[in-house]
């Protein structure tokens, strides 16, 4: 048995179907993320689970217990929210401390699960500022103790990094991955950025329209997507008609499917290369934009546009115009095929 279950859970607001009925099992210990546009009900159901939001059909069960209807404090779950909600009054180890204060935990047993949880979000010296007194990532630090100090049974997190700049968020993702770690705490992790995603889980569950589209490790997800959804979502695949891409190599490739290349997994060379693991193409450079350490390229075949990721070498760029070959191997080209909802790769 998982330790959390959702069984066919429902919600509608009105006429308006927001989770169409979920199943997913959630092992103990794992960090899991909830992936998806805006819009697409990975929120809703969190807040099903927290018991923010009652589901309209279905149940929810926790650690053997079914919780569908059990008030939020009841059901001890800790929530981290991208506001942080702090008291502004209090200060850092007061705001850590409040949970267990209605609790009514003794005294000596709160001093030392606040100075642990201090210690785990790094926040030593801070214990007597007020949140007016900190930065936006240490306010979210507080806020992340202040939920795990409890030792609740589940971690929730609602894109609690999306208002934090780039830098410190990369570092909080770490954090939050090694407080994980080490505490063993089941977590379930909501944003819309795939690559945190990818950084921060040991499942990713993405979803699109108040549905689970697809369920894995972060590499099968990335690596295997079972919809052009999927593919369009994470990793940023090409994707081309199996017609057309069936003419561009001079081979009958199927007109049923969508032909789905990672741009990284393509490579450029200004001489024909002569490789029979590899679909040949020529073609024009149209772009290209810097992205990190990565360069995209665009670049034209006859009359279809295909994306290439090129590591950012000054020494070995390509030029707007240019004609180039790309090498596509062949085990890196997926036919997928969407239909009516069973949604596969071939």
């Amino acid at each position: 048995m998982a330790y959390i279950e959702f069984k066919s859970v429902v919600k509608r607001f009105g006429d308006n179907t927001v989770l169409d009925h979920i199943d997913l099992d959630i092992e103990k210990g794992d960090l899991v993320t909830l992936l998806g546009p805006s819009g697409c009900g990975k929120s809703t159901l969190l807040r099903c689970l927290s018991g923010l939001e009652q589901v309209t059909e279905g149940s929810i069960i926790l650690d053997g217990q079914d919780v569908t209807g059990l008030p939020a404090s009841k059901r001890n779950i800790g929530m981290v929210f991208q506001q942080y909600s702090l008291f502004p009054n209090m200060s850092v180890e007061q705001n850590i401390a409040f949970g267990l204060k209605m609790q009514k935990k003794p005294k000596e047993e709160i001093e030392t699960q606040v100075r642990r949880a201090i210690e785990l979000v790094e926040l030593e010296g801070k214990e007597k500022q007020y949140p007016a007194n900190l930065s936006g990532g240490q306010q979210q630090r507080v806020a992340l103790a202040r939920s795990i100090v409890t030792q609740p049974k589940v971690l929730l997190l609602d894109e609690p990094l999306s208002a934090i700049d780039a830098k410190l968020r990369k570092a909080l993702q770490s954090r939050i991955r090694e407080i994980h770690r080490e505490l063993g705490l089941t977590t379930v992790f909501v944003t819309h950025d795939q690559d945190e995603a990818m950084i921060m889980s040991d499942v990713i569950e993405l979803f699109h329209d108040g549905r689970i589209e697809q369920s894995g490790s972060p590499v099968s997800v990335y690596t295997a997507p079972v919809s052009t959804f999927a593919a369009s979502f994470i990793g940023s695949y090409n994707q081309i008609d199996g017609a057309v891409f069936g003419r561009l190599i001079g081979e009958d490739f199927g007109d049923s499917c969508t032909v789905a290349i990672r741009p990284e997994t393509i490579t450029m060379t200004r001489r024909r290369p002569e490789n029979p693991d590899c679909y040949i193409l020529r073609g024009s450079v149209q772009d290209s934009t810097p992205r990190g350490n990565v360069l995209r390229y665009t670049v034209l075949v006859e009359d279809t546009i295909f994306h290439v990721d090129a590591l950012f070498r000054s020494f070995h760029m390509f030029d707007m115009g240019e004609t180039l070959y790309l090498s596509i191997p062949r085990h890196d080209c997926l036919c997928i095929t969407d239909k009516e909802g069973v949604k596969h790769a071939c």
